[in-house]
């Protein structure tokens, strides 16, 4: 198998850490969104949608990082996707969570118009309300993820037992550490991504987008606060 991705991509992380958890063989590819590698020949021929991860299985191709991680997991039978129909349907809720309403407000409207220049809004004014807007909508998102998803008694999303929906999850609101948000407020995130954290191959796999974080030290951005 091979894998598309870009090692500061949000949601290539996931699935980087889940294939490096599960010592799943995978070669891997890097595109590089920097230069704008991903919106050209020859990655655009075989993924029009221009975007990574984009996982290959013999003459198989599959795109979006939440579809990825639970085909690799039940390729290799892993109990971070359940069998149980209703464990497994609180796993696929909890993804289709963040990917749209998290997602949406925390990455579009909040951190990628202060990181990356062509998600930046045309007018002060108009990036000022983004952000605003972004802001309120994440902080509600950001105080429901702490009070209901996980709350004061489990240790993972979906309960006390890790899953694919946390390893989805983790590279998405790690984004924030990119705009200094202080996850204190929050400390069933903070405790939940602790223990991701704890993962033998987090650091690895994290290590240039740690690096990127570094990189924006100093700079000043809207956050939560």
């Amino acid at each position: 198998m091979k894998l598309y991705m870009h090692p500061i991509s949000m949601t290539s992380r996931p699935v980087r850490l889940f294939v490096a958890e599960n010592k799943i063989a995978m070669d891997e590819e890097t595109i590089d969104l920097m230069t704008g590698a991903h919106m050209q020949p020859p990655y655009s021929t075989i993924n029009p949608n221009c975007l990574v991860p984009m996982l290959e299985d013999g003459d198989f191709r599959l795109t979006e990082g939440s579809a990825i991680l639970k085909y690799l997991a039940e390729k290799i039978g892993s109990p971070t996707y359940p069998k149980d129909l209703k464990a497994r349907a609180r796993v696929n809720e909890m993804m289709d969570w963040i990917n749209t309403n998290f997602y949406r407000e925390w990455g579009y409207n909040l951190c990628y118009p202060q990181l990356f220049p062509h998600l930046k809004r045309r007018s002060d004014e108009a990036q000022a309300a983004t952000l605003e807007m972004g802001k309120a909508n994440a902080k509600r998102w950001m105080q429901l993820l702490n009070d209901h998803w996980i709350g004061p008694h489990r240790n993972y999303l979906c309960g006390n037992e890790i899953t694919i929906a946390d390893y989805f999850a983790s590279g998405i609101v790690t984004l924030g550490e990119a705009i200094g948000v202080d996850f204190s407020p929050y400390p069933n995130v903070m405790r939940w991504l602790n223990n991701m954290k704890r993962l033998p191959s987090w650091p690895r796999i994290n290590e240039v987008f740690d690096g990127f974080v570094r990189s924006l030290k100093g700079q000043k951005f809207v956050t939560l606060s």
